[in-house]
């Protein structure tokens, strides 16, 4: 899989992106216990109702993905993800800011990681759970250096060093999605059948790789939660 281009981009998304994410959540700590807050572990676990919030929004992102919005999600959300650290960098004078940057930092980083998944098992619907494991090596592997790094960084310029680390590796990743754009379009089925759902009475443009089958669950359908048929048209 190494040599597939697609495959590689949305892995070195992953690992920028959850990069970011172990900037923030192995690092938060740090800002939250030193002056001028001195939060206990409790407080300070506190924190992560607020990213729980921005996790459940991102449903919302599967919807989006399923519409056929993959590449404008992971694009937004990676612009957000880098405008939510100049608010996390606040931790240190004022916290609200902070909640509000940490909310919007978990609603990118999952939507990215909902849109990954979906373009990757999309471009090969028949090795979803080699792709998907292979994919989950990147997260890893970026989580691991966010949260080496971000004690190094706040060691040395404290937490507006970290949040600068955060928003460097977030830009890392915006700028592969938009080098990588046409590999991850291409990596895609070609998206030229065209089905109608009866009960609708509508057509829709979709992705081979999706079976139109009676009685399944339709992605297009805004009329019922199953179709009742289809038919090439």
């Amino acid at each position: 899989m190494l040599r597939d281009r697609p495959f590689v981009s949305r892995g070195l998304i992953a690992f920028f992106l959850f990069a970011s994410f172990g900037t923030l959540w192995s690092g938060l700590a740090l800002p939250l216990s030193d002056a001028p807050w001195h939060l206990n572990a409790a407080q300070i676990g506190s924190f992560g109702v607020a990213g729980l919030a921005g996790a459940l929004g991102a449903a919302r992102a599967g919807r989006w993905a399923d519409a056929g919005h993959t590449g404008r999600v992971a694009g937004g959300a990676l612009v957000l993800l880098i405008a939510s650290w100049p608010a996390i960098a606040s931790a240190s004078w004022s916290l609200w800011p902070l909640v509000i940057g940490v909310v919007a930092l978990d609603f990118a980083v999952q939507a990215v990681h909902v849109s990954n998944q979906h373009l990757l098992t999309a471009a090969k619907p028949d090795r979803t759970s080699s792709v998907i494991g292979g994919y989950m090596v990147f997260y890893s592997l970026g989580s691991a250096v966010g949260a080496t790094a971000t004690t190094k960084a706040f060691a040395a310029a404290g937490w507006t060093g970290s949040s600068v680390l955060g928003a460097a590796f977030a830009a890392c990743a915006l700028a592969v999605w938009a080098l990588t754009r046409d590999a991850a379009d291409t990596s895609r089925p070609p998206a030229s059948s065209r089905v109608g759902c009866r009960r609708r009475g509508a057509t829709a443009r979709v992705d081979t790789a999706h079976a139109f089958q009676p009685g399944q669950p339709c992605l297009w359908c805004r009329v019922s939660r199953r179709c009742t048929g289809g038919r090439p048209v």
